[in-house]
């Protein structure tokens, strides 16, 4: 029986069996087949207490967390139950080796998933660590469609750190209005920001003053919005699998009066440094320690607050339960407020000390071959506010990349070059734009395969005066190396000398400070077409990304599934 779907080449099968091969090598027994079964639907739930319409799984959210070892396939049947909405379920972090059509995201990787339609995604987990999944079909994840994947090392395997019980916490931000009032106001001449989240939640669960509910449902004893309970044994360590899935909020993450030592960020192992907070943003995860050594008597509030933007929205609380106090009693004291919001060097230099650790270092290729600088811009297309990068905003055509470079449907996107630059010397990037307009596009960057490619991301004013704003961009397919950060423009004579290419940290997403840049380096050695973007919900809405083509020749036949929209109606199996 063939175990992968219909028309998968040979140099696919290959490339997972090698996966196997590695995973049987380095001390697992045998990698397993880790199945479920989804459901998702709307369901009326209470995170924050008031009650909205949420996308659930199983009718839970967050969705179940999965949990294999590496070189484990995981096997996910998702039933669309949503009734009038398409779906596609990205695997964040997950690098899609030799899978690429089971990346997730609708307009790249597959067609997506039309109600009452049941999709089967099958994926190898290559490496040890902590990710993510979440919708990847318009603004479906601020809807509540994510959820937490732990990657275990092979049995025998010493992680290069010691602890005693490991946890997941996920972060999210929430809104009151559905994910369609949202998009029609982005989407509109008459533009209506999402504005500021109501709640910022932690693991599903966070608190709204039913006083300020109006005329909605709001209950403020419903157990759906109780507090999470972290309860911890004295003198334990936990690792604390930080994840954040936020729309639009960067985050601080504090336990009051309790020290954090990093050791993980995306999957790597960090050179370890102590916080007393972590900034977090959108699409990253980390792992941290966490010892249970301070006065016991009492509980401590687990904190998160919104940073990089004026905060409009209460802090974020739950317990750190210290057994055997009461796990519902609240600490003696009010939750931390975390940093200055506005404090953009605080967060600067927290991101510059992450180190890959010493006994895990990849080094990077001391060249590239290419560079690619990219100008984060909000512009105007015909009246409509759009984000922009180098003055172009992002459509995704009705044929998914993957399918139409596959099938040779050429026609099917714009065949010019995405632009890979622009002036910067004579770009101001601490003012306004003085022409606003920009045009959309379909077009893409192709790559030499196996080629080394450098990334700029520069960050410069919005089309209000004296603002910039923070992006995290995520990198689907590829983990990268971060070598350097900056603040104001990038010279691309002088700062590359700067970079650091001894011990920099591999990353899948990464967090550009406001009138800053971050340079990165990757291999395009992953055969497909990968999404890289904003991981701000409405700011990729708005068009705010980019798509890399990487050896699709080298790929088999498509899998049949992820056919059925645009031009590829017409594909025969």
């Amino acid at each position: 029986m063939d175990l992968w779907p219909g028309g998968v080449g040979l140099a696919a099968k290959l490339t997972l069996l090698f996966l196997i091969i590695i995973s049987a090598t380095t001390g697992s027994v045998r990698a397993k087949i880790h199945y479920q079964k989804w459901e998702v639907a709307y369901q009326f739930k209470s995170p924050d207490c008031f009650q909205k319409l949420a996308i659930t799984i199983n009718g839970r959210t967050p969705g179940p967390t999965i949990i294999a070892g590496q070189g484990d396939t995981v096997v996910i049947d998702v039933k669309n139950a949503l009734f009038t909405e398409n779906l596609a379920i990205h695997w964040h972090g997950i690098r899609q080796i030799g899978t690429p059509w089971f990346d997730g995201t609708e307009g790249v990787t597959q067609c997506p998933v039309e109600p009452g339609d049941t999709f089967t995604y099958r994926f190898v987990v290559d490496r040890p660590g902590t990710y993510l999944y979440h919708a990847h079909y318009e603004m479906q994840r601020s809807a509540g469609l994510y959820g937490l994947i732990r990657v275990l090392p092979p049995a025998g395997v010493v992680e290069p750190f010691i602890y005693d019980y490991d946890r997941g916490i996920i972060l999210n931000d929430w809104w009151h209005q559905n994910t369609y009032e949202q998009a029609v106001g982005l989407n509109s001449k008459n533009f209506t920001w999402v504005g500021e989240p109501k709640s910022l939640l932690i693991n599903g669960r966070g608190k709204f003053n039913c006083s300020n509910a109006g005329s909605g449902v709001c209950n403020a004893t419903n157990p759906e919005c109780s507090p999470y309970v972290l309860t911890v044994i004295p003198g334990k360590t936990y690792r604390l699998r930080i994840a954040s899935i936020t729309s639009l909020s960067a985050l601080n993450f504090e336990v009051e009066g309790h020290n954090l030592t990093v050791v993980e960020a995306d999957g790597h192992y960090v050179k370890p440094f102590v916080v007393k907070n972590l900034n977090i943003y959108s699409g990253e995860t980390y792992s941290m320690l966490l010892k249970a050594d301070q006065d016991s008597s009492h509980n401590y509030w687990v904190a998160i607050n919104v940073v990089s933007r004026e905060p409009g929205t209460p802090t974020g609380t739950a317990i750190l339960n210290y057994y055997p106090n009461h796990p519902r009693r609240l600490p003696p004291t009010v939750p931390p407020t975390g940093p200055l919001w506005n404090d953009t060097m605080y967060r600067f230099n927290q991101s510059v000390a992450i180190r890959s650790h010493p006994d895990y270092i990849q080094p990077p290729p001391k060249t590239s071959d290419r560079m690619i600088i990219l100008l984060n811009t909000q512009n105007l297309i015909d009246g409509y506010v759009k984000w922009s990068v180098n003055n172009v905003s992002l459509n995704l055509p009705q044929t998914p990349y993957l399918i139409a470079l596959r099938e040779r449907m050429l026609h099917a996107f714009d065949q010019k070059p995405a632009p890979e630059t622009y002036d910067y010397n004579n770009y101001d990037i601490y003012d306004v734009q003085k022409n606003l307009n920009a045009k959309a596009s379909t077009s893409i960057h192709r790559l030499v395969f196996n080629s080394t490619v450098d990334v700029i991301l520069q960050n410069a004013n919005t089309k209000n005066k004296n603002n910039s704003e923070t992006h995290p961009w995520h990198l689907h397919g590829h983990d990268f190396w971060v070598l350097g950060y900056g603040m104001g423009k990038f010279d691309p004579e002088t700062d590359p000398k700067r970079y650091n290419l001894v011990d920099p940290i591999m990353k899948n997403t990464v967090a550009v400070q406001p009138y800053g840049w971050t340079a990165l380096r990757f291999r395009a050695d992953n055969p497909g077409v990968w999404a890289f973007h904003c991981h701000i919900e409405s700011h990729f809405f708005m068009g705010m990304g980019v798509v890399f083509e990487e050896g699709v020749d080298k790929l088999g036949k498509l899998p049949t599934a992820i056919m059925g929209c645009g031009d590829s109606k017409h594909v025969k199996p």
